[in-house]
């Protein structure tokens, strides 16, 4: 039982981490559409690359904010059927949605990794600004793994319930 409280912690303070880092993206988002509509009805002059820069905030703000949402339960979840299980088939029920979802997850963090250096010895760039993809995919790819270890430690105390432990 301490090492799955160790390891809620250690994904509860990692995902509390990666969710400023979205944050600060979403306020960077947030003051380009701002610079961007005074650009464009003050000055005649909208930003340049605008629509990039926050085709690629929007990625840093999703996939950064992923592993929070899911700490502190924020998914959508359809419980008309599992709200009426006894407890311990309840329990079940988390505990195979969790892995497989951890699963789900260690595949996207695996492929993304694979996409991203592909994309890095490809060399490509945004079309306009010329801004390389792939840090953004490996951006992906990282917060990946903080989902998987929050939806593991929901797995093991699924499973522990169960257990009736």
């Amino acid at each position: 039982m301490k090492l799955i409280n160790a390891l809620d912690k250690a994904a509860g303070t990692v995902s509390h981490w990666l969710n400023w880092i979205a944050g600060a993206g979403l306020l960077a988002m947030l003051g380009l559409f701002v610079a961007d509509i005074i650009g464009i009805k003050l000055l005649k002059h909208p930003v340049p690359g605008a629509i990039e820069f926050v085709g690629f905030l929007g990625v840093v703000v999703i996939a950064f904010a992923l592993a929070n949402t899911e700490v502190r339960h924020g998914n959508i979840q359809v419980d008309f059927f599992v709200e009426h299980m006894p407890p311990r088939l309840r329990a079940i029920s988390t505990a195979l949605v969790s892995l497989l979802s951890a699963v789900l997850f260690a595949i996207l963090a695996w492929q993304s990794f694979l996409f991203g250096r592909t994309l890095q010895t490809t060399n490509e760039v945004s079309m306009t600004q010329n801004i390389p993809f792939y840090p953004f995919v490996y951006g992906i790819a990282f917060c990946s793994l903080p989902i998987c270890l929050v939806l593991l430690v929901k797995f093991l105390k699924a499973v522990m319930k169960a257990a009736g432990k």
